[in-house]
């Protein structure tokens, strides 16, 4: 049965009974108006005095902000509600346990100029503020994002821009924070038009989690200023189907109009989406509202989010109950964003059995296996005759795929049995 979508009723909370629905569509209203502290958020949630102390202790050390429409969507009594984990800080994150890192994806290690990270060859992360509407318990960088609420400056913005014109195997930009969507409009316009003064920017990339949090921030002018910057791409950040509202789905539906492709980027979090079921009835609801399912993380080993994590084999099980059971538009690719820096690694069920060079054994979702005939009289592409592999920017420069085109070895360094042969002469 086709899903419906509710309206968040904000009215039936006190805080925001006298609200207009002037003030509630207003992203600025909403922005102004956060829910920053324990008196304030009493005011919706019912809260024991275990629920307060811990509250307390935890505001000592990290911020709390939750715009005033997501908070609509908390369960006022259940302290188990998905939306309000994700939302209301708790004790759990002053634990930081032993795998627990600063930077757990050694953003900092890979960025040659401040605000921007070089991690793969063709693309860069572009960190325009430290700034959210909503502070989300399971951040990976809550080690800088809402620490001073600022955003980069034209100087700082202006070096990036200068790294990104002199480096030119760069052609995406992923332009994120913070969330980059709490600039201005006139801001926004003006990074935009630097970038696509490149020549070799080809796509831009917005990451944002308005859509979710506060879909007013969705308006039609700024529609309009992304859609004079084309190609641009928004990747947004659904991780259950309550936040699937009409709200939601009005601001995505807006940004497709405006020719924008949207994707989504969940984050494996227990206790609220490690379920196959209840993951199934996200990406469904998600193409319903025109955006695709793009990712699915293994939360990352950020400090004071160990209390969230799965494990990975839940990750394979949920792919292992999507693909196949639905649309090959609905499965997102399952990733661990690799500690250290090492950046997204898929991982996915054993769909491949066994191979010579004459077969290949498949498995699909049934457990049926089939073989696939390889033809004997396959020619490997020649290189000399393409004209894409006269393209030098096009070349894979690094890692498996170097070693695949150009042999060679690739080994790590600090090896026990070289260190062993030291010296030896």
């Amino acid at each position: 049965m086709k899903r419906k979508f509710a309206h968040v009723n904000y009215k039936d909370i006190p805080l925001f009974k006298d609200v207009t629905e002037e003030e509630w569509n207003d992203w600025k209203w909403q922005m102004r108006n956060a829910i920053r502290d324990i008196p304030t958020l009493e005011k919706v949630l019912e809260l024991n005095e275990e629920e307060r102390d811990h509250l307390s202790q935890t505001l000592d050390q990290f911020k709390m902000a939750i715009t005033p429409y997501y908070a609509a969507l908390m369960d006022k009594e259940n302290n188990d509600c998905p939306i309000r984990k994700m939302a209301v800080p708790q004790l759990k994150e002053l634990y930081v346990d032993p795998s627990d890192l600063n930077d757990p994806l050694n953003e900092d290690g890979d960025s040659p100029v401040s605000g921007l990270t070089h991690r793969y060859p063709d693309r860069v992360l572009l960190m325009v503020t430290r700034e959210c509407s909503m502070y989300c318990r399971h951040c990976t960088r809550r080690r800088i994002v809402g620490e001073t609420d600022t955003s980069s400056g034209k100087d700082q913005l202006q070096r990036d821009f200068d790294y990104i014109r002199n480096t030119p195997e760069i052609r995406d930009v992923i332009i994120s924070g913070g969330d980059p969507l709490v600039l201005s409009d006139e801001r926004i316009d003006y990074i935009l038009t630097e970038l696509r003064k490149i020549d070799h920017v080809e796509i831009i990339r917005i990451g944002s989690r308005m859509p979710v949090v506060l879909p007013q921030r969705i308006t039609d002018h700024l529609c309009e200023v992304i859609k004079k910057h084309h190609p641009v791409y928004v990747n947004t950040h659904f991780n259950h189907p309550k936040e699937v509202t009409i709200e939601a789905q009005k601001a995505c539906e807006k940004l497709a109009n405006a020719g924008v492709q949207l994707g989504n980027q969940s984050v494996l979090l227990k206790g609220i989406n490690d379920c196959p079921n209840i993951m199934k009835g996200l990406v469904h609801d998600l193409l319903m509202i025109r955006v695709k399912p793009y990712y699915i993380y293994q939360c990352d080993l950020s400090e004071g989010i160990s209390h969230f994590r799965t494990t990975i084999s839940k990750g394979i099980e949920i792919i292992e109950n999507l693909r196949g059971h639905t649309s090959g538009m609905a499965v997102p690719t399952f990733v661990v964003d690799a500690p250290g820096g090492g950046g997204k690694i898929p991982v996915m069920p054993d769909y491949l059995i066994s191979q010579t060079e004459k077969r290949v054994v498949l498995r699909n979702y049934e457990g049926m296996l089939s073989s696939y005939t390889q033809p004997s009289d396959y020619h490997s592409h020649d290189p000399q005759k393409c004209e894409y592999c006269q393209n030098e920017f096009l070349w894979a420069k690094d890692g498996v795929a170097k070693l695949l085109n150009e042999g060679g070895t690739l080994k790590p360094q600090e090896l026990r049995r070289e260190q062993r042969t030291n010296g030896k002469h």
